[in-house]
């Protein structure tokens, strides 16, 4: 599967790109994990969006956080894949693209990621090792996790 990256500050993204993103979280948080929340937090207005698309649908997405804003350290927050890609390497692919550019944005330190706890193994997969006792975030378990590159 031939994915496009971009990754743009909240300023540089377009109409219809925030459309899209806001869409496809909604899609995958709000409906699809039957989760109320609120997910325009203000934190998306100081972090990087990175976005993946095929055949220019966005398919893949996560917003890449600065120091400061949820953490002390840099994070990845908001990863998630279409249902349509799914199975198919884009999760793993995207991980791969959200630390790499975290590290080009932020130099190699400790990433700091809030992950939802049944995917605790797909995180170790890239090197993630868990750092809190589980707790409930919008009524789905969730705990912190850290990557030192």
């Amino acid at each position: 599967m031939n994915i496009h990256w971009t990754l743009k500050p909240f300023q540089d993204l377009t109409l219809e790109e925030l459309y899209e993103i806001l869409h496809l979280r909604n899609d995958v948080f709000v409906v699809e994990q039957k989760c109320n929340y609120l997910d325009i937090d203000g934190k998306d207005l100081k972090s990087m969006h990175l976005q993946g698309r095929v055949n220019n649908e966005l398919v893949a997405y996560v917003r890449i956080l600065p120091p400061g804003l949820s953490y002390d350290e840099p994070s990845i927050g908001r990863v998630l894949n279409a249902r349509s890609v799914r199975r198919q390497g884009v999760g793993q692919a995207l991980m791969h693209k959200a630390i790499a550019e975290t590290i080009a944005l932020h130099g190699k330190r400790t990433i700091k990621i809030g992950a939802q706890l049944y995917l605790k193994r797909f995180y170790e997969s890239f090197g993630f090792v868990q750092c809190s006792e589980p707790y409930l975030e919008d009524e789905i378990p969730h705990i912190k996790m850290i990557l030192t590159p």
